[in-house]
């Protein structure tokens, strides 16, 4: 019978963990972000203020808005739905064209939209953060095109001098005067 002769195991060099980035810099990705947006998205910045949660005149779901695209094809429509996420975000439109519906997301940081207006206010505030039941005949908006063919109308005797731009909550009888107590916005 042979004896086997007895060998240690031999040691494996154990090497410590990598220093962890989420100890170095604990938001990379939204820094990231960040600095997408500013530097080659948005450098101006008017597309974040426009949509940023501090402004008060952002749109809002329930508010007609036009997007012109580089095209130069615009479209309209009623926002169902505003979908913040850095980068990525977008709204949903909904419009009425040859008694089709139809919806569109538009990305608001994207390089083929040349701009977004408001054109029209909800009549009030939109109680839903997403309004897909307007999807429904009953709820439906239906075509908005005339509200915005009257939008661009004023618009354009607006920049051409014709009409001057009267100031919000001022009244009719009295222009001077803007609106105080219950009815003030």
């Amino acid at each position: 019978m042979e004896h086997k002769v007895f060998t240690p195991p031999k040691k494996i060099k154990a090497y410590p963990p990598p220093p962890s980035t989420k100890k170095i810099h604990p938001f990379a990705i939204d820094a990231i972000n960040t600095a997408h947006i500013t530097t080659t998205l948005d450098p101006t910045g008017s597309r974040t203020r426009l949509f940023a949660r501090s402004n008060p005149d952002a749109p809002r779901v329930g508010d007609i808005l036009l997007t012109t695209f580089t095209t130069g094809d615009p479209f309209s429509g009623v926002c169902l739905n505003i979908r913040r996420r850095g980068p990525d975000t977008a709204i949903l439109l909904r419009n009425r064209l040859l008694t089709v519906g139809v919806e569109m997301w538009v990305k608001i940081y994207s390089p083929k939209v040349r701009s977004i207006e408001v054109v029209e206010r909800a009549a009030k505030r939109a109680r839903r953060a997403r309004l897909y039941y307007m999807r429904k005949p009953k709820h439906d908006r239906g075509s908005v095109e005339g509200v915005v063919e009257e939008y661009l109308k004023r618009r354009r005797l607006v920049r051409s001098g014709a009409v001057g731009v009267r100031k919000p909550g001022a009244s009719m009888k009295n222009p001077s005067v803007g609106r105080k107590g219950v009815g003030a916005r």
